[in-house]
């Protein structure tokens, strides 16, 4: 896939994975604003995208909808957003725009950004990650999204918008979602050096980052740093909120994050071996690579 380079300053983000260079301070994560990303699901959306809702600055902030993901249908009706309704009806939320287009010109325009420029929070939809990258990346928008987080502001993403927010892009192919190494390959790198993935154990997936982190067919891009890179697998009904270079995990009682991290296999490493898990009330230290904190175990009363 070949990207216009229209800005020197998103080739800057696109090497520095989203923060210049002499800027960066954390490893992984932001170094400023916040990260919600939540593994698809629906049973525990109120309580995640409420959480979005609060770090976006509450009833006062001013939320941008990203539907673009859903379908490539032009006349797929993509302001029919579950999003938007609940950020208006349940947590009262007074300035929400749906922003939309498949038109990488129409991304790059000043016109088109002018709502993310003012932005507290973004949220990214499901469908297929690959129409973002297709539609945003390298462009104004993509450069307006980032600036959002410098601002101190939330972008927020479940499924398709959960992968998105990594480096690498993860099930990116546009030919099929089983396809862990594809013809796109670019997220946008809210969290750097990271392949995120969703709908985790509820589908079976617990090993498919293991085929991005060890590419067998040595498919990946040159640009990408495998050996540095960090996997985190999301369940459905599971998020992790991101401050800096720690994640908190939020969601469904018990719900789970796997972690992959290949510098600590080795060639004898069974593959079931190579992932820890962070359950909800958890957090992962994502710049020492380590867990910080289980759940507390239950009181009496609890069990």
């Amino acid at each position: 896939m070949q990207l216009q380079m229209p800005f020197l300053i998103s080739l800057s983000y696109l090497l520095c994975g989203g923060v210049l260079a002499d800027e960066k301070s954390t490893v992984v994560g932001p170094q400023k604003g916040s990260l919600v990303i939540m593994g698809g699901g629906g049973k525990t959306t109120a309580q995640v995208f409420g959480k979005f809702i609060e770090l976006a600055g509450g009833k006062k902030a001013h939320i941008v909808i990203v539907p673009t993901a859903s379908s490539s249908n032009p006349n797929h009706n993509y302001e029919r957003s579950w999003s938007a309704k609940l950020a208006k009806e349940k947590f009262g939320v007074a300035e929400v725009t749906i922003l939309h287009t498949h038109d990488r010109e129409e991304a790059d325009t000043e016109a088109f950004v002018k709502p993310i420029t003012t932005a507290t929070g973004i949220w990214f939809g499901g469908g297929r990650q690959w129409r973002l990258t297709k539609a945003y990346g390298a462009t104004r928008s993509e450069t307006e999204f980032h600036k959002v987080l410098e601002r101190g502001g939330a972008i927020g993403g479940s499924s398709a918008g959960a992968t998105i927010q990594g480096s690498f892009l993860a099930r990116g192919d546009t030919s099929g979602n089983t396809i862990m190494v594809g013809d796109v390959q670019r997220g946008f790198g809210f969290m750097r050096d990271t392949a995120i993935d969703q709908h985790l154990i509820a589908r079976g997936r617990e090993k498919d980052l293991l085929r991005v982190l060890e590419d067998p067919k040595k498919k990946m891009n040159k640009e990408f740093d495998r050996a540095a890179m960090l996997g985190i697998g999301i369940d459905e009904d599971v998020a992790i909120v991101v401050k800096g270079d720690r994640f908190e995990v939020i969601g469904k009682e018990g719900g789970a994050v796997l972690v992959y991290d290949p510098r600590k296999w080795k060639n004898d490493t069974p593959d079931e071996k190579k992932w820890v898990t962070v359950r909800e009330g958890g957090s992962y230290d994502l710049k020492m690579r380590e867990v910080i904190r289980e759940r507390a175990a239950p009181s009496p009363q609890e069990e």
